[in-house]
């Protein structure tokens, strides 16, 4: 029991010290590159499989949905003992799911093994889990922008995971993409065991018995609901859902379109998939974090909100691949600084011993947009077409603008008087 007070805390000094802090959250970012590759390479090849198993538009989106759900659930719940347990042992949960969630696409020859291999994904939390490290190891005016630097992870993966996924799958089939996958997650895995320190958070925990009694609340839904009741948590996380449904939709189908809206070929779609991840990597790596040093969060808030309009807007009159490729740019931008803004202020409005959760909700916000979009985007499709999502976004996202806008002024209205 003295031996694990005496660990802990030193642990934690350690990990905050200047070389060996930087030394993590490089690491975390490598780590951050490589699952997101990996995820990308899985998108590139899952609605090609699917359709050689005789899925249609309809079954892909139940496929997406089932996917939605399973992180929908797992999303907080993995916060939570993350917080509990550390991030280390976090991520290897992570890792150890994400190598089982590959390896069964690998043998996946039948629809029911398609459905079963999602499974694992409940546990499958990567990039929250990066967030986390980054998020304890990093001051509260920083955090945006190395958030912001995880974004451009984000980016890297996407480019290398799409175009590896593209050319992998047309030169040597499905099941070698997806074995490559599963090895490059246990890779990952090793890297967490070498590199990522037990604990990240500023407190450690006190003693085994303290563990022992906090285990039981991983699955303590008030304790995760509570965070709600802090100050703008609750309307920020309302924002977070309502403005990014829209955008959620036209994600989660994105691979439909580009099948039947844009007859790409799967090499074709890697190659678009790589250069959102350009962009992305553009945006989130060289922009967003001097945004974030010249205006306030709110103000960086509303501009993503009113630029995700213009989009929508523009995915209206949006008739081929050529044009959609110059909608990209403002839609990443939008996305991009949507995302982390949201985040960043929502860690900040918890104390550091809840940010694990915090953010596990954040990606619990994801799914949930995963869980309801394929349904929701599947019925717009087939109904009304791709113009359909443009012209929500857009309606959407200008009434979120206007109450945000309104919000604003009445604030700087009240602390005048």
């Amino acid at each position: 029991m003295s031996r694990v007070k005496s660990e802990s805390p030193t642990a934690v000094t350690d990990v905050r010290t200047g070389s060996k802090m930087q030394r993590v959250i490089y690491v975390t970012y490598l780590i951050a590159v490589l699952d997101i590759t990996w995820m990308f390479l899985q998108f590139s090849i899952t609605p090609y499989l699917a359709k050689k198993l005789g899925f249609d538009t309809l079954w892909i989106g139940y496929l997406q949905t089932m996917v939605g759900v399973v992180q929908l659930l797992g999303g907080p719940i993995f916060g939570r003992f993350a917080d509990l347990f550390g991030a280390r042992a976090a991520m290897c949960l992570s890792c150890t799911a994400s190598v089982v969630y590959y390896g069964l696409l690998a043998i996946a020859d039948s629809p029911l093994m398609l459905f079963v291999h999602k499974l694992p994904a409940v546990l499958m939390h990567g990039l929250p889990g990066a967030q986390m490290v980054v998020t304890d190891l990093t001051e509260p005016d920083k955090r945006a922008e190395a958030l912001g630097k995880l974004g451009l992870c984000f980016g890297i993966g996407m480019v290398a995971g799409s175009t590896l996924g593209g050319t992998l799958s047309t030169r040597y089939g499905e099941t070698f993409a997806a074995c490559v996958a599963a090895g490059g997650s246990f890779i990952s895995f090793l890297l967490v065991w070498t590199f990522i320190p037990k604990h990240t958070k500023i407190q450690a925990p006190q003693d085994n018995t303290d563990k022992k009694s906090n285990a039981k609340s991983v699955f303590d839904l008030g304790e995760i609901t509570r965070l709600m009741k802090y100050p703008g948590v609750a309307k920020t996380f309302m924002v977070k859902i309502i403005s990014g449904l829209p955008s959620g939709i036209f994600q989660v189908m994105f691979s439909v379109i580009a099948m039947n809206f844009f007859q790409l070929a799967p090499e074709q779609n890697g190659y678009l998939m790589a250069y959102f991840g350009i962009v992305s990597m553009v945006i989130q790596g060289g922009v967003i974090g001097r945004l974030t040093l010249k205006y306030s969060e709110n103000s960086l808030l509303l501009l993503s909100i009113g630029m995700s309009s213009l989009v929508g807007l523009a995915q209206v009159f949006m008739a081929n691949v050529f044009q959609f490729c110059f909608i990209v740019l403002p839609m990443m931008f939008s996305l991009s600084v949507f995302n982390v803004i949201t985040d960043s202020m929502l860690t900040k409005t918890v104390p550091s011993s809840d940010t694990g959760t915090m953010l596990g909700l954040c990606a619990s916000v994801q799914s949930l947009l995963r869980t309801i979009g394929p349904t929701i985007g599947g019925f717009l499709y087939h109904n009304y077409g791709v113009a359909s999502f443009g012209f929500i976004q857009f309606a959407v996202n200008m009434v979120v603008f206007v109450f945000m806008l309104r919000n604003m002024v009445n604030s700087k209205d009240e602390r005048r008087e």
